[in-house]
């Protein structure tokens, strides 16, 4: 799917593909009936990395990469995340709001004069998952959901589709919003998301 295509979709499929060292996610366009269509991007991005770098690509042959999002600074929760093209050009910046998320996650999505706020849609999950957690190695098995606004006007949606598996609806209501910068921000409220 080329570029110009790729920001036409106002939904995206983001499911992540089970594997022992890193977290590997495929994008796909659905098709009109709901159903996973041509895919759009793929990743792998290494667990406990120490400066998060992460390429996406348009298949697995990860021969032609599309974009990629860096952080900023060293293992810090709170850490600004680039989002690039491929030839380096900005695209856009995530960052976790550490104090807010403390009790509900919430992130920061900016891509020019376009600033978002994305937070969990629910505060109970929200106090479930953080109780849940103190148990590191059972499934969450509740779905969770964030919404990203700027002011009441929303710019985009991430539903969490399966209750075992991690997979991620993504609904842009926003027409201006890089699909790049989407993609990147949903695959790091599955990647970074404990961070």
């Amino acid at each position: 799917m080329d570029l110009s295509t790729l920001q036409s979709q106002s939904t995206l499929t983001v499911r992540q593909k089970i594997t022992a060292f890193v977290n590997r996610y495929v994008v796909t366009a659905p098709t009109a009936t709901g159903e996973e269509g041509e895919q759009v991007a793929f990743v792998e991005q290494k667990r406990l990395a120490f400066r998060e770098e992460v390429t996406f690509f348009t298949d697995q042959s990860k021969t032609t990469p599309l974009f990629k999002f860096k952080a900023r600074q060293i293992l810090d929760v709170g850490a600004t995340y680039d989002v690039t093209a491929s030839d380096g050009t900005p695209i856009g910046t995530f960052r976790k709001d550490f104090k807010k998320s403390l009790l509900r996650s919430t992130w920061h999505l900016e891509q020019g004069d376009l600033a978002a706020v994305g937070s969990e849609r629910s505060q109970l999950i929200a106090i479930l998952r953080r109780v849940w957690d103190l148990f590191e190695d059972l499934p969450f098995f509740f779905k969770y959901h964030f919404d990203f606004v700027n002011g009441d006007k929303p710019v985009m949606s991430v539903d969490k589709t399966a209750l075992i598996r991690d997979v991620y609806r993504v609904e842009i209501s926003e027409p201006t919003l890089d699909r790049r910068l989407a993609i990147a921000m949903t695959v790091a409220l599955d990647a970074l998301q404990s961070r």
